[in-house]
């Protein structure tokens, strides 16, 4: 789980646009982060699989 004080600090406009951190939205972890979904791939799994993001299933092959 992510520090409160690290998510609100990654909250706040930066001063300059480069030092902008992604942070998943669901957990505020900063690592493993999907732009597209704006989650970290733990939640985007989670929720992939419990069929909660449309258009995403599971691959078999």
């Amino acid at each position: 789980m992510a520090r409160k004080a690290m998510i609100v600090k990654a909250q706040r406009k930066p001063k300059f646009s480069t030092r902008k951190v992604n942070r998943c939205k669901l957990c505020g972890r900063p690592r493993g982060y999907i732009r597209k979904f704006q989650m970290c791939r733990l939640c985007f799994r989670k929720f992939a699989s419990e069929g909660l993001i449309p258009g995403i299933t599971k691959s078999s092959w």
